[in-house]
Parts: structure tokens; C-alpha cells; sequence
């Protein structure tokens, strides 16, 4: 069974002026021809065809795919697993750029003007984007949502990395405190809490003092959170949100 130059090239998704040079410079020459001349393929040549792309797909230079296919050292199926070893190879390379792209995008959306790699320089594993799609439909109407989308999206890796900084300083405040055994509406303890809702609101949005009363019971309700302040310190969560009530009730709302 054999194939004319037009099947080929449609199968292919090569032109017929491609395989016509190909046969030029001895790279692919036709097992066949018609009594006419017409140029016929058959399925060896097909299987030498499919190389030949794959290594082209791969960066090599036809005169460089012509020395590899016609090394005769080198068995026909040592070409395959070579090619599929590189192939392999570049899969990886391009899902890690798709990955690297996407990460991005999302940050983007997010308002965080970081790449990949400076958001984990400073975010680590903890990805800032992964909960991004519930953010936005549980407050992308909100001001607050809308504020902080504006004010991050203008944010540097060393903004960042200072309301990091700033962020683990006021957590470690408030576990000195909660280990010292302070009541969580002692003045000290109240006064850290004072801390967390002025850190949001100069980073952030304007973090009223009902907002922030929402954000401690969804720092004890929402498991997430929990984990986050309890991992290493348990009970931590519950003393923070009872401590930033106790401070929005000092400031009487």
C-alpha cells in the first residue's frame, strides 16, 4: 500500500512543497513512483516521516535528522525511545511554563503584580491564588474586595515581603500573649488585635471594626483559618477572635 505526496501532506499537516524538498536533499525520497513520475509513499516511509517531525518539533536541523536516521549503529526502535525520552522531556518543560503562565494570570486577577517565582519567594507553598474563584464570589462586589484589588495590584516582592513580616510579627504577639495565659480581653491582648485591624486596613481595605469582628468568628468557623493560627499553637484561633471582639466592643461597636 502506498500514499501519494497530497495524502501525505494532508496526514502530515505538511505541505507538498515541504516533502517535495525533503526528497530534493535526500532526506525523504519515496520508496515508489508512478509510471508517470508522481512521487508514492509507502508505510516505511511514512514511519521515517513521523521522525523526521518529531525531531524538527524537538529544534534539529534537517541536516542534523539526516545524520541520526541514517547513522546505521542505531536500531529504528532506539530512535523511538530516543525521541520519546526528549519528547518526554519537552512535555515537562511546556507544562511548567503552562503552570508558570496560569500562576500569573490568576495572580493577576488577584491584584498580587508578582511572577511565579517571586511569589514563592514570598508566599512559599502557601499559594495566594488558590482560593481566589471563592474570594471573588463570596465579596468581589464588596468595596472592601474592590479596595484591596487597587491597592495589591500596585504592590512590589518588598511590599510583600513587609506585610509578611509585619503580618508574622502581630501572630507572634498574639502567641506570646495567649501562652502567657493574658485574658484575651486584657487591654494587651486587645491592643494586639488593634494591631491586626490597622495592619489590614493600611494593606488592605478599610477594615471597620464590624468587618473585623466578622473576620475573627471566620477565623474559628472557617477550618482553614483554624489550622492555620491552631497548627502549632491550639486554641490560638478561638483566643484571637475573642480578643478582636473584645476590642471592637472597647471601641463601642
Amino acid at each position: 500500500m502506498s500514499w501519494s505526496v497530497g495524502q501525505v501532506a494532508k496526514e502530515a499537516g505538511v505541505t507538498v512543497r515541504t516533502l517535495h524538498h525533503y526528497d530534493e536533499i535526500g532526506l525523504l525520497t519515496p520508496s515508489e513512483r508512478t509510471n508517470t513520475g508522481y512521487r508514492r509513499y509507502s508505510y516505511v516511509d511514512l514511519e521515517r516521516l513521523q521522525r523526521i517531525l518529531a525531531y524538527r518539533q524537538l529544534g534539529f536541523g534537517l541536516e542534523e535528522i539526516a545524520a541520526i536516521l541514517d547513522d546505521s549503529s542505531v536500531d529504528p526502535i532506539d530512535h523511538l525511545r530516543r525521541q520519546h525520552a526528549l519528547l518526554t522531556g519537552k512535555i515537562e518543560e511546556l507544562q511548567q511554563m503552562v503552570a508558570a503562565v496560569e500562576k500569573t494570570m490568576e495572580a493577576r486577577k488577584m491584584g498580587v503584580s508578582l511572577n511565579p517565582q517571586e511569589m514563592f519567594e514570598v508566599f512559599g507553598e502557601n499559594d495566594p491564588t488558590q482560593y481566589e474563584d471563592e474570594v471573588r464570589d463570596r465579596w468581589g462586589d464588596t468595596d472592601a474586595y474592590r479596595q484591596s484589588q487597587r491597592r495589591t495590584a500596585t504592590y512590589t516582592k518588598d511590599d510583600w515581603l513587609a506585610i509578611k513580616e509585619e503580618a508574622a510579627g502581630n501572630l507572634a504577639d498574639f502567641q506570646r500573649l495567649f501562652l502567657a495565659g493574658v485574658p484575651a480581653d486584657s487591654p494587651d491582648a486587645m491592643d494586639v488585635a488593634e494591631a491586626h485591624r490597622q495592619h489590614i486596613t493600611r494593606w488592605f481595605y478599610d477594615c471597620g471594626y464590624d468587618i473585623h469582628r466578622g473576620l475573627g468568628t471566620m477565623y474559628v468557623e472557617d477550618e482553614r483559618f483554624t489550622r492555620h493560627y491552631d497548627t502549632e499553637k491550639p486554641g490560638l484561633a478561638t483566643y484571637v477572635r475573642d480578643a478582636i471582639h473584645a476590642n471592637a466592643t472597647r471601641a463601642g461597636k
